[in-house]
C-alpha cells in the first residue's frame, strides 16, 4: 500500500515531505493532544526557535486553507506521516481533526510507525522550572520542551536511557520508568527489594534508610543513589509484549532485573559487570575481568551461560570508560573511552578506540575507525548508526556525553559533552551549553510506545541453569 498511496498522493497535490514541512511550519499552533508554543530567538543561532510540548488539552478545530486542500484519504496520511521524525509527526497531528485521527490510527497500530529517530540530547535547565526537561533536535538543531510528571527532574538521577525510555532514581533512590515524549511513568520494585539491599527501619516500622552489604548507610539520600545505581538499560521481552528493566548496581556491581508489574529486583550471577547488551533474545553482561556471560530470560528457568572467561586484550578499568554496540553490519563492538581529568577535576574525553570482538577467539580485534557511520556514547545505551540513513549527523565520529558514575559530588562541574572525529581525535561542541550540569544530560532516541502495564505474575524463586 505504501508505494500506491504516495504515488496517489503525487498525483493529487504532488506534496513532498519538504513542503509537508513548509504547511506545518506556516499553519498556526492550535490546541490539541500536543501544543507547540513558539518563543523568542534562543542562544542556538538567530533564526531558531525553541517549541514546548505540554500535557494534552481539549482539542479544537482550525480553519485554514491547509486543513482544505490537505484532507487526503486516512491511508495516504498514514503512509506520508510514517516518514516523518517525532517532530513533525506530533506537529503535524495538530493541524486540523483529521490530520490528528491520522496520526492517532498510526500511533494505535503498532508497527506501523517505524522511522527511525536521530537521538536527542535531553536536559534540564534552570530557567525552566523543576519539571520541564529540555530535548535538543540534532537533526532539526532545535529545542523542545517537555513538562514531566513528578517527582521533578531536576531532583532526579539519569542512570540510563534505552528503546526511548528513561531510567531515573528519585531522592529516595527509587527508580522510574519514563517515556518524556508520552509523558508516561511507571514505578519500578523498590530498591529495597535489591537483594544486596538492607532496609533499616524505624521505631514505627517503617523504612527510615537502606544500605548496601558492608557499607554503612548514608545520610545524604542523593549521594546513596549516586553510589548504588551505576548504569541501567531497558530491553524488549517479546514474550509479554512489554520491557526488562537492567540494572548494574553496588556493591560489587552486580546485575539485578524486572520486568514491568515485577514487585521484587532478581538478581543474575556473577559481579564486577561494566556493560550490558540484548541480541538475539539473550542478555549479554561483560564483567570488568574480561569475562563475557549471556542469560536467557525467557522463561522460568533462568539460563546462564559462559561465553569466555577471558577475552584477550580485553578492556580494563584502568584503560578507560568501557561500551559494548551491535554494529548494523552485525559484528559486536567494544568501545574504549579514554579521558583526561584537569587540575579543576573535570573530565574531558580525549580518544576513543573500537574493538570488534571475536567470541570464537575469545579476543578483541582493533577496528580502524567507523568510516560511513556514527557512535553515541553516554550513560545511555550505546548506538552506532548509518551515517547514510541519517544525514544531518557526522559520519566516523563520536557523540559523547558526560559518563562520570559519582556525579553527586561535584554537580556543578561543567559537563563532558560534545563530538570526537575519529580520524583525527578532534572534538568539537554539539551546541553552545544551554543546559545545567545537573541532572547529567543524557542521549534519548524518542519513542511513541506506550508501555503494557499488565502486571505479569512472576514466580517467586528462580532456577538456574549454568552452560
Amino acid at each position: 500500500m505504501g508505494t500506491c498511496s504516495l504515488v496517489r498522493m503525487m498525483s493529487l497535490l504532488q506534496l513532498d515531505l519538504r513542503m509537508l514541512r513548509m504547511l506545518l511550519a506556516l499553519s498556526p499552533p492550535p490546541s490539541s493532544h500536543w501544543k507547540f508554543r513558539k518563543h523568542p530567538p534562543l542562544m542556538l543561532m538567530e533564526t531558531e526557535t525553541v517549541v514546548e510540548i505540554l500535557p494534552e488539552t481539549p482539542l479544537m478545530e482550525t480553519e485554514t486553507v491547509v486543513e482544505t486542500l490537505l484532507e487526503l484519504p486516512l491511508d495516504v496520511l498514514m503512509d506520508i506521516f510514517s516518514l516523518l521524525e517525532l517532530p513533525d509527526l506530533i506537529r503535524a497531528s495538530s493541524v486540523c481533526s483529521f490530520w490528528r485521527s491520522a496520526y492517532s490510527s498510526l500511533h494505535s497500530q503498532l508497527g506501523q510507525y517505524k522511522r527511525p529517530q536521530t537521538p536527542c540530547l535531553l536536559y534540564a535547565s534552570e530557567a525552566d522550572g523543576e519539571n520541564v526537561a529540555s530535548l535538543y533536535s540534532l537533526a532539526e538543531k532545535r529545542v523542545y520542551k517537555l513538562t514531566l510528571p513528578d517527582p521533578p527532574i531536576r531532583t532526579r538521577h539519569l542512570i540510563g536511557s534505552s528503546n526511548g525510555w528513561l531510567v531515573t532514581a528519585d531522592e529516595k533512590s527509587e527508580l522510574h520508568l519514563l517515556n518524556p515524549i508520552t509523558g508516561q511513568q511507571i514505578s519500578l520494585p523498590s530498591a529495597i527489594t535489591i537483594e544486596q539491599i538492607e532496609p533499616i527501619l524505624d521505631s514505627a516500622g517503617a523504612v527510615n534508610k537502606i544500605k548496601m552489604w558492608d557499607l554503612a548507610p548514608n545520610d545524604d539520600p542523593n549521594e546513596f543513589s549516586d553510589c548504588l545505581y551505576i548504569r541501567a538499560f531497558v530491553f524488549p521481552d517479546p514474550p509479554t509484549g512489554s520491557y526488562i528493566v537492567v540494572i548494574i548496581h553496588n556493591p560489587e556491581k552486580y546485575i539485578s532485573f524486572a520486568r514491568v508489574g515485577d514487585y521484587k529486583w532478581t538478581s543474575l550471577p556473577g559481579k564486577n559487570y561494566k556493560q550490558c547488551i540484548h541480541m538475539d533474545g539473550l542478555l549479554y553482561a561483560f564483567a570488568e575481568t574480561g569475562g563475557v556471560y549471556a542469560f536467557d530470560l525467557t522463561g522460568p528457568t533462568i539460563m546462564s551461560y559462559i561465553i569466555a572467561e577471558e577475552m584477550e586484550n580485553y578492556i580494563s578499568g584502568t584503560d578507560g570508560d568501557m561500551y559494548v554496540v551491535q554494529a548494523p553490519w552485525g559484528d559486536l563492538l567494544q568501545v574504549c573511552r579514554k579521558s583526561d581529568v584537569t587540575e579543576e577535576l573535570l573530565v574531558q574525553t580525549e580518544k576513543v578506540l573500537l574493538y570488534k570482538a571475536d567470541m570464537a577467539a575469545k579476543k578483541l580485534v582493533e577496528v580502524n575507525g567507523l568510516h560511513d557511520h556514527v557512535l553515541f556514547l553516554g550513560r545511555s545505551q550505546s548506538q552506532c548508526l548509518s551515517a547514510e540513513a541519517y544525514p544531518q549527523l557526522k559520519k566516523n565520529c563520536v557523540y559523547f556525553t558526560d559518563d562520570e558514575i559519582y556525579v553527586s559530588h561535584y554537580k556543578n562541574n561543567r559537563r563532558d559533552i560534545g563530538i570526537l572525529n575519529l580520524g583525527n581525535d578532534s572534538t568539537e561542541e554539539i551546541v553552545s551549553q544551554l543546559w545545567c550540569n545537573w541532572p547529567n544530560p543524557i542521549w534519548i532516541t524518542p519513542n511513541l510506545t506506550s508501555m503494557n502495564l499488565t502486571v505479569y505474575k512472576q514466580s517467586t524463586k528462580k532456577h538456574w541453569a549454568i552452560c
